[in-house]
């Protein structure tokens, strides 16, 4: 719905749901290609791709909750430093509103693995809307592609 629609239409009412913070990472090679993860069968949205990262854990900030997600997900090493705020998701699902910072990164060390996720692909920012995405992550392909080309 547009934002016209929706101001022709009365106020909305709140969501009742619990807000889950997530942190997430545009990781950038040197041919400004963006990582995408698969996510792995037997979890929720299963085989969609999406921005690695995770659930920010109590006592956590964003930034540490990616450098520790990075490595568990993808076996990489990085430092809040080299992270670069570009974007944030705010979306409602049918059980929780998600609220994701996504931070780019062009910098890590260690090579990319998907230890956790069914597989990783490097994809052109052009090419990313034929994945199959969470409907939180779509509206941040084009933020991405602005910033790269």
């Amino acid at each position: 719905m547009s934002c016209a629609d929706s101001l022709a239409k009365p106020r909305p009412e709140a969501p009742d749901l619990p807000i889950v913070l997530v942190a997430a990472a545009a990781l950038i090679n040197d041919k400004s290609q963006i990582l995408l993860a698969q996510r792995p069968d037997g979890k929720s949205m299963a085989g969609l791709w999406e921005f690695p990262g995770g659930k920010v854990e109590q006592g956590e900030t964003p930034e540490f909750a990616l450098m520790r997600e990075l490595e568990e997900e993808l076996g990489i090493e990085t430092r809040p430093t080299c992270y670069h705020p570009i974007a944030f998701a705010s979306h409602s699902y049918d059980d929780f509103h998600l609220l994701m910072p996504v931070f780019a990164l062009r910098m890590w060390k260690g090579e990319v693995t998907a230890k956790e996720h069914k597989a990783v692909e490097w994809v052109h920012p052009l090419d990313m809307p034929k994945y199959d995405m969470p409907k939180a992550d779509v509206p941040l392909i084009a933020s991405l592609r602005d910033l790269l080309l």
